[in-house]
């Protein structure tokens, strides 16, 4: 009797077994799962809206926040400057994993369902793991277009072939939205940018710039094509350094004076790893260096003061074109001269 009951028992459990599958089965073709979504030459497969996904760029982390996926993440890392304020309430709720690069088992001990970076560097040689790795384990992963598509050399401080638009940091957003099935958060997400940039004019046509992120050694100035070159467009700026396809060359104080911008914007970075990250220490650098003091932009003290954050690829983009335009405003560079 007991081996009968505990034949069917095993009968009515692989029944069950059956059933739910396939009802789980169901489920997930209605929903349009497994899904793909092609990315910088990578197939991304997910087998269901990720539950378990982990965000190693500042940048990527805003956009999962931004479309209210903050109970999706079980871990954050990279970070350059505070979280945008009205994302973090949100972003308390989530693990930060390191502020810095973590390592791959860090990563992994979190049992990631899918890992998302902004840039090459990140997910790639002497990052945190190449996306083959990941993939080999199981963990799909999904990398900003923004950092792989139009670049000569695919490293965060590469040249651009092609000039960075808004357009692919739309695209990572619908990507993303399509991903976790929120659609519709995608697309009102998009939406909002794009109002924000039409809500800007250009402010200050003919305007010189420069755009300064960090070092007071060999600064790091801004070249045509990443998205100071966006805030150069919806504002009318010239970047004096417009010239070179590189993102972040690196010149010479003798060359920044030679070109003698009307304004320069600054990047307040909240990491302090080199000379020249903090506000604080560009302006005392500026104004007491014999070369830099003699500048228009300091001497008048036209200081356009973003985020680092905002001079990366990502929604942060369009905040550095309103706070440069509020700075043009300011000095009343509101009409051609």
């Amino acid at each position: 009797m007991r081996a009968a009951l505990l034949a069917v028992a095993v009968v009515l459990s692989a029944v069950g077994c059956s059933t739910a599958d396939t009802a789980q089965d169901g489920a997930a073709a209605t929903a349009g799962y497994p899904r793909t979504v092609y990315n910088c030459g990578h197939d991304v497969v997910v087998d269901a809206p990720p539950q378990r996904a982990v965000s190693l760029n500042q940048s990527s982390t805003e956009i999962l926040l931004s479309l209210g996926l903050a109970d999706r993440m079980v871990g954050t890392a990279t970070w350059t400057d505070p979280v945008r304020e009205n994302l973090a309430a949100d972003n308390a709720t989530v693990p930060r994993l390191a502020d810095n690069k973590p390592a791959l088992e860090t990563v992994l001990d979190v049992d990631p369902d899918l890992v998302t970076a902004s840039f090459v560097g990140t997910l790639g040689t002497g990052g945190v793991a190449d996306r083959e790795a990941l993939h080999t384990l199981g963990v799909p992963t999904y990398m900003s277009p923004s950092d792989c598509e139009g670049k000569i050399a695919t490293s965060e401080d590469g040249a651009r072939s092609t000039p960075l638009t808004m357009d692919l940091i739309y695209r990572e957003i619908t990507d993303l939205a399509t991903i976790f099935d929120v659609p519709e958060r995608g697309a009102d997400l998009v939406a909002e940018l794009r109002q924000r940039l039409d809500d800007v004019s250009q402010v200050a046509p003919g305007v010189d710039a420069a755009f300064w992120f960090s070092d007071t050694r060999t600064p790091y100035m801004a070249g045509c094509c990443g998205s100071p070159g966006v805030i150069a467009a919806h504002t009318g700026l010239r970047n004096v350094f417009d010239d070179t396809q590189e993102e972040w060359p690196q010149v010479s104080w003798e060359t920044l004076a030679e070109r003698d911008p009307d304004v320069l914007v600054l990047a307040d970075l909240s990491r302090r790893t080199i000379e020249g990250d903090a506000l604080e220490s560009k302006i005392q650098f500026l104004e007491s260096n014999p070369v830099t003091s003699q500048l228009d932009a300091v001497r008048e003290r036209r200081y356009v003061v973003v985020n680092g954050a905002d001079l990366n690829p990502s929604i942060r983009t369009v905040d550095g074109v309103e706070k440069v335009a509020e700075g043009l405003n300011r000095f009343g560079f509101s009409a051609p001269r």
